[in-house]
């Protein structure tokens, strides 16, 4: 069995509107282990943001326990968070978050300047590194406001690769996106996923469930289904099968 990466034991997360409180979570259990890609659907209102917050170290749970790779995230303090998360999340969000001004390069070594173990030379390196694996040889040096929507996701996957983390989390990664440009990304994920990588993808959409090794589904605030997809579809074969944008 491959290693667990994270483990939600109970979770439950209030908020305290006016005078009444809000119950987002309302026990969420679930383990992830290594090497799946397991998408976190449900519908507005469901609780998907407020866990993807958690999984994110962002904020902590009112009650319950949050393990990623091992370490107890509840009681941490804000500093101890901040420095799990950037060694450990590779954030990819649907408004992509690039600095407008620099370049992809730029933008991807980012991350490691809070990390002191690379220097200058070893952040360029694997920044570089970061945007070939991601099909972006030729664009290091453009700035975002140069590049298309789905050029700046690359850019923005890089650059949640080039820590290494144990995890790639996904904020509705495609829904700023063309249909084309959609598959083109979700075909990207694939790719990583085969490669060993650990994604988890929260979307409204329940299309990309189809595309993932498992789904969990959030209503009210709890798990109403934990499935295993034996059938996952390739996003590649879905992207060749689409007409090509001069059609």
């Amino acid at each position: 069995m491959e290693k667990e990466i994270i483990k939600i034991e109970n979770i439950r997360r209030d908020f305290t509107v006016g005078s009444e409180t809000v119950h987002a979570l309302r026990g969420v259990s679930f383990s992830i282990r290594a090497g799946e890609f397991v998408t976190i659907m449900g519908t507005s209102g469901s609780g998907k943001s407020t866990m993807l917050n958690i999984l994110g170290c962002l904020d902590t749970p009112t009650s319950g326990e949050y393990y990623l790779d091992g370490i107890s995230v509840r009681t941490m303090g804000k500093n101890d968070r901040a420095t799990l998360r950037n060694r450990k999340i590779g954030f990819v969000f649907q408004s992509y978050n690039l600095l407008p001004k620099t370049t992809a390069l730029e933008n991807v070594e980012l991350p490691l300047l809070y990390n002191r173990g690379f220097s200058a030379r070893q952040r360029k390196e694997k920044a570089e590194q970061a945007l070939v694996a991601v099909g972006l040889a030729e664009r290091m040096s453009h700035r975002s406001n140069q590049m298309s929507g789905g050029q700046q996701q690359r850019v923005a996957i890089a650059r949640a690769l080039v820590n290494d983390p144990v995890i790639l989390l996904a904020d509705e990664a495609t829904g700023n996106l063309d249909t084309r440009t959609s598959f083109e990304i979700l075909t990207l994920f694939q790719r990583l996923h085969a490669e060993g990588r650990t994604i988890i993808f929260v979307t409204h959409n329940p299309e990309l469930a189809e595309f993932s090794s498992r789904n969990i589904t959030l209503r009210d605030g709890r798990v109403v289904a934990d499935t295993l997809n034996g059938n996952i579809r390739s996003a590649r074969e879905v992207l060749e099968s689409l007409p090509k944008e001069n059609d």
